[in-house]
């Protein structure tokens, strides 16, 4: 059922990202190593990390096969029939490994013993909420991205059973593929530390700093090297890193993506704007320059009222909001749930204060949550937010008309499973009323913004307001989310309602 669902949604739609693979391919089989981060021939140029682009360099070889045109850099936005079958294909076979995790979560799910519906068995709902989450069903299955996704749920199972070093280096692995998974890094890190390198605690639960094991640690150490190594080793020995640096953090890009993530800085941007307007109604400011920021570019800014963002600051909010989160599995790990919960909560604060955020990294936050969602009625409550107003911020990433049918039907079973799997669940409402109002909310927004306003005279000459009142809109329901999930990893014992 899974396979003729991508099958079906095959031939429905390909992105830029399509562009961008294709690109990536014939750099890396037409060109030697030393010129793939130097080639700016397409727009799209190579900014994975380096064993992503030697992944790339062995789908090449299977592609030639294919077409051979694909492969060469000049021909830009080339897309034979051949072409776009493989790049399907080679999205389905690598949906391998994703199905493989889905499993391993789906194993380690606790549940009540007993006879039940298998319907509405944990690992049944789990398994639904994952393999058909509608944001990998928009961004894996149709925009051809191959493994960027990779749920970080395949590198949480084996901490689950205590195989630490098997669950580091499937982590280096996949922070080489994709260096997005930076902002989950400092979860990783610190649980391995304390929970593998320490072999005892104290009677209070405190680490007993006596415990460290220097083995552990420089065979934890050994295979991150090694990973590490292996991927950016040849780039190092030509002197090539900061190049290949430069590439993987293009700062450049200003501070949000051309459609804004719905984060701390989509809120603080229309605070900005909304200053500066009044400022100007008021004549309290003069001699403002022109906005930028909502022109629907990818390109550095300045604010008009509030302090211009750097990305440095972005950091340091960064690192600060994810410091208590890592304190807390420091002070007392709580095993693979409490280390699960962290990693979530770091996501998202890196989704909400990060640099230049793509609104597709929500979904770092809302797989792994699915699996705390089968298990608490909190954190059920909280999914429910998250992903549908998640989920629902991704949708101008399919923007043509005939897209939209496809994307709503899909957001809608998705969301209807969710809600009615998880009541049946918990056998009760997750929600309270005024957050089922906001999640109404959107139906509203939608309507708007894709009925109404291009009604509008304004459409002609505000064409991007749309896209800044669903980022805004939605900035409201993630930050309510990330507020409820912070507080949760904070309180003094985390003993959420279990089945």
């Amino acid at each position: 059922v899974y396979f003729s669902t991508i099958l079906i949604l095959c031939d429905i739609h390909h992105s830029t990202d399509f562009e961008v693979h294709r690109n990536w391919l014939a750099i890396t089989h037409s060109l030697p190593v030393s010129k793939w981060y130097h080639e700016s021939t397409s727009e799209w140029t190579l900014d994975y990390p380096p064993l992503f682009a030697w992944f790339e360099y062995g789908l090449s070889h299977v592609a030639q096969h294919f077409d051979k045109k694909m492969l060469v850099v000049q021909n830009l936005g080339y897309a034979s029939p051949a072409t776009v079958l493989f790049q399907r294909l080679s999205v389905i076979a690598t949906d391998v490994v994703f199905i493989y995790a889905v499993r391993e979560c789906c194993r380690s799910v606790r549940e009540e013993k007993g006879s039940k519906d298998l319907l509405v068995r944990p690992y049944f709902i789990l398994a639904a909420l994952l393999l058909w989450n509608y944001g990998l069903l928009i961004v894996d299955r149709i925009l051809p991205t191959l493994i960027q996704w990779i749920p970080v749920n395949f590198i949480t199972f084996p901490f689950e059973q205590g195989r630490h070093l098997e669950g580091a280096f499937l982590f280096a692995v996949l922070l080489n593929l994709k260096h997005i998974y930076l902002y989950i890094a400092p979860a990783y890190g610190i649980f391995l530390l304390r929970s593998y390198c320490f072999t005892k605690d104290n009677t209070d639960g405190s680490v007993r700093w006596s415990s460290l094991s220097l083995v552990r640690l420089i065979a934890l150490g050994s295979i991150v090297i090694s990973v590490c190594a292996l991927s950016f080793g040849p780039f190092i020995a030509m002197g090539q890193l900061p190049q290949v640096l430069s590439r993987l953090f293009p700062f450049k890009r200003g501070l949000c993506h051309a459609y804004w993530a719905p984060n701390i800085w989509a809120l603080y941007n229309v605070v900005d704007k909304a200053l500066s307007v009044l400022g100007l109604r008021l004549k309290l400011l003069a001699n403002l320059p022109k906005a930028s920021m909502t022109g629907g570019l990818v390109q550095e800014f300045q604010h008009s009222v509030l302090p211009s963002v750097s990305p440095s600051a972005t950091l340091i909010c960064t690192l600060v909001s994810i410091l208590p989160a890592v304190l807390s599995i420091w002070r007392c790990p709580r095993g693979a749930r409490g280390f699960l919960r962290c990693l979530v909560v770091c996501a998202l604060c890196s989704f909400m204060f990060g640099w230049h955020v793509h609104e597709k990294a929500i979904l770092m936050a809302i797989l792994p949550l699915s699996v705390l969602a089968v298990e608490s009625r909190e954190d059920a409550g909280i999914f429910l937010m998250l992903a549908t107003t998640g989920h629902y911020s991704l949708f101008p990433l399919l923007f043509t008309a005939t897209e939209m049918p496809t994307k709503v039907l899909l957001i809608l079973l998705f969301t209807l499973y969710s809600f009615t799997s998880l009541k049946k669940l918990f056998r009760g409402f997750l929600l309270n009323t005024l957050e089922v109002t906001y999640l109404l909310g959107l139906i509203a927004v939608e309507i708007i913004c894709e009925v109404v306003y291009p009604l509008l005279p304004w459409k002609q000459t505000l064409p991007f307001v749309t896209l800044l009142a669903k980022s805004v809109y939605c900035s409201l329901g993630v930050s309510y989310s990330f507020i409820r999930l912070y507080l949760s990893i904070l309180r003094p014992t985390d003993k959420p309602k279990e089945l």
